[in-house]
């Protein structure tokens, strides 16, 4: 007696819900409002859609700063390239972002020498939180026939994040990074909220999928995450003996 009510009740729930869809529309799924706001996309694969805010455009870096004091950038911009200029250290954005999607394109130069870390060692802090390194970085490294550690090569969240695959280029070629960004959040006392995430294509290949950072980069030890606020993005100056490497085409767009 038991099961024939329990059956008698499926039945009757599959007869309501099969009445119900005889009585449904299209229109009761479909969604008209709010319309996404229309952005018109770069005229070649790379380029800056309308929407974005242009960080270097192979003019000047009035967009950014000296990391150490707040300064004017001070790297070197030729033939509409950004070249690391080791005398001066870290560079960053004036604007602070929480939220984003970046492209920049690198190049490491031909005639590079020196191995693992010291060969075209540079870094992209997806928030720089302070003086120096602090930050959370994406490695910029040579990753062509060069050995390293999996976690410090290019495409890795540095120390933290292997990438899932070496697509890397060999010297004197234009690599790409586009990245999503997703900003930790943080309570009022301080204590994390959420997490960062960073989902990175190297080259067009998805290396880092949503990866969920387990604090800002340290070099030596375990990542932790201390509370911050927007924050600028960083470039390295590495203090590797190698040929310094340029970049080029930089935008980001809020997100």
């Amino acid at each position: 007696m038991k099961y024939k009510l329990i059956l008698t009740a499926m039945m009757a729930g599959s007869l309501f819900m099969a009445k119900a869809q005889e009585k449904a529309k299209p229109e009761d799924t479909e969604i008209w409002e709010p319309v996404p706001k229309v952005v018109t996309p770069g005229e070649h694969l790379g380029d800056a859609p309308s929407d974005a805010i242009v960080l270097f455009d192979g003019k000047n870096l009035d967009e950014w700063v000296q990391n150490s004091d707040g300064s004017p950038a001070k790297w070197d911009v030729a033939d509409g390239i950004l070249t690391v200029n080791k005398n001066y250290g870290n560079i960053e954005t004036k604007k602070k972002f929480t939220n984003y999607q970046l492209h920049i394109e690198w190049r490491e130069p031909d005639g590079l020498e020196g191995t693992g870390q010291g060969r075209g060692n540079s870094g992209i802090f997806l928030a720089s939180i302070g003086k120096g390194d602090a930050g959370y970085e994406l490695q910029v490294l040579d990753s062509y026939n060069n050995k390293t550690y999996v976690n410090g090569m290019a495409g890795s969240l540095y120390k933290q994040a292997i990438p899932l695959a070496n697509p890397g280029r060999k010297n004197g070629e234009w690599q790409t990074y586009d990245v999503i960004w997703t900003a930790p959040v943080f309570n009022a006392d301080g204590s994390l909220k959420s997490p960062a995430y960073a989902t990175v294509f190297f080259n067009g290949v998805l290396v880092e999928n949503h990866y969920e950072l387990k604090g800002p980069t340290l070099y030596i030890g375990k990542p932790e995450y201390k509370a911050h606020g927007p924050s600028p993005i960083k470039l390295q100056a590495h203090g590797d003996k190698s040929k310094p490497l340029s970049f080029r085409n930089i935008w980001v767009r809020e997100l």
